[in-house]
């Protein structure tokens, strides 16, 4: 059978693809590896599925750092707004948390994929999972549909490649999509680990000392090796047994990575800042006026509340200071360091988890030979690309996503119009 378009990958991208082509009058078919759709999508959001971000467009653009204004057509084709209404429609009712992040009122991601699988069903699509594809067909200099690995070969004017990164590989997404874009002339940028942990040697985690604390409400920097600041994220974090973790730390990662990429250094120096609404004077006079309020107390018990628990006696040791001296004999000098530490306290991180515990892949297909208005690529016709195959990656948060259903709208749409 001869179908007007065939989507390969049935997760966010792939569906909204479907979506989109098939309302727009193709016959479609979807193809995919697993035994069920939306694999990714049901984990997403630590199970209850963040579709969106309510973000204004320039706002939502900057949160995809990964070549997010690429996305400018897409989004204003099928926006955050447009995925809002689209589900309402379906009957899903959201909500906003915080920084715009939407979820299902019934905080299910289950109730989302069922939701894209009966709209792809009612709308007609043929759907075909446990179905791996070995490659995409071309002849003539365009798109002849897909050779399955059965060794079936479905016929197709239009092929929709939404196969995914590498990321969360339990979910289908090992890459395959990559080779099917180099067959067709399309080179892959270097693929990277994004949204990850971050891996350190420093002997505060090697020690395990600071395993499970958790900071809230914390600032995370990022430093050149000249001394420069990279970036900053303000938010929470954990340290673990093998480095850190939590949303800011993930935020970070991308750009640990590419530091460590372009320079030869070994490791990149972080700074968490304890208190990113005070400045370092503010935190110098207030910790001295809590020692003088409790001028009998050892600094050590007086910190307290001040800081983290466990933090306390590395800052002290840190800062020089002894952790049984009271108030009147506390060296200014050196409660000016504990305040400056307490602004920067300082972790060389070496590295990350691998791009398969990633969250997301960074790197993809190059966007230079992609047409950002229609997903098409510019080297074979009726050939499409959209989601995490492409060279786009985002913060967690509603962003990736976001990026998944608007690229795969935008490709279902102009596949099925290019008919």
């Amino acid at each position: 059978m001869k179908y007007d378009v065939i989507v390969v990958g049935g997760g966010s991208a792939g569906l909204m693809a479907s979506i989109a082509a098939s309302a727009h009058g193709a016959k479609v078919l979807l193809v995919d590896k697993g035994d069920k759709l939306g694999r990714k999508l049901g984990i997403s959001g630590g199970g209850r599925c963040n579709v969106t971000n309510n973000k204004e467009m320039d706002e939502l653009i900057k949160h995809i750092p990964g070549n997010g204004r690429f996305l400018y057509s897409a989004l204003s084709n099928f926006g955050n707004k447009d995925i809002i209404r689209f589900f309402e429609d379906l009957g899903i009712r959201l909500k906003e948390e915080d920084n715009g992040r939407m979820f299902p009122v019934s905080d299910k991601a289950k109730t989302v994929v069922d939701a894209l699988v009966n709209k792809v069903r009612e709308l007609g699509v043929e759907i075909k999972v446990n179905s791996p594809v070995e490659t995409v067909l071309f002849e003539g200099g365009r798109t002849a549909g897909v050779l399955l690995r059965s060794g079936k070969r479905m016929s197709g004017r239009c092929v929709i490649v939404a196969s995914g990164g590498k990321s969360v590989p339990h979910t289908g997404s090992i890459g395959d999509g990559y080779a099917w874009a180099e067959k067709a002339g399309h080179t892959i940028t270097e693929l990277f680990p994004t949204e990850v942990p971050l891996t350190s040697k420093s002997p505060l985690i090697r020690s395990r000392e600071l395993q499970g604390l958790s900071l809230r409400s914390v600032a995370l920097t990022v430093w050149s090796p000249k001394g420069k600041k990279t970036i900053t994220h303000e938010g929470d974090m954990i340290f673990t047994h093998f480095g850190i973790s939590g949303p800011i730390a993930l935020r970070c990662s991308q750009f640990v990575v590419k530091q460590l990429q372009a320079s030869e250094a070994k490791s990149v120096l972080l700074t968490i800042d304890l208190m990113p609404t005070r400045s370092a004077d503010e935190v110098y006079r207030d910790s001295l006026e809590l020692a003088k309020a409790e001028s009998r107390k050892a600094v050590k018990n007086l910190l307290k509340g001040f800081v983290p628990e466990k933090l306390i006696s590395i800052l002290l040791e840190s800062s020089g200071l002894d952790e049984t001296v009271t108030y009147d004999h506390i060296p200014k000098q050196k409660w000016l360091e504990l305040a400056k530490l307490i602004k920067a306290f300082p972790l060389e991180v070496n590295g990350t988890l691998s791009i398969e515990e990633a969250f997301v892949t960074g790197g993809g297909v190059n966007l230079k030979e992609i047409d950002p208005k229609t997903m098409q690529s510019k080297l074979m016709e009726g050939l499409y690309f959209c989601g995490e195959v492409l060279d786009v990656h985002g913060y967690t948060g509603g962003y990736n996503i976001t990026a998944a259903f608007s690229s795969g709208y935008t490709a279902g749409k102009s596949a099925a119009l290019s008919l």
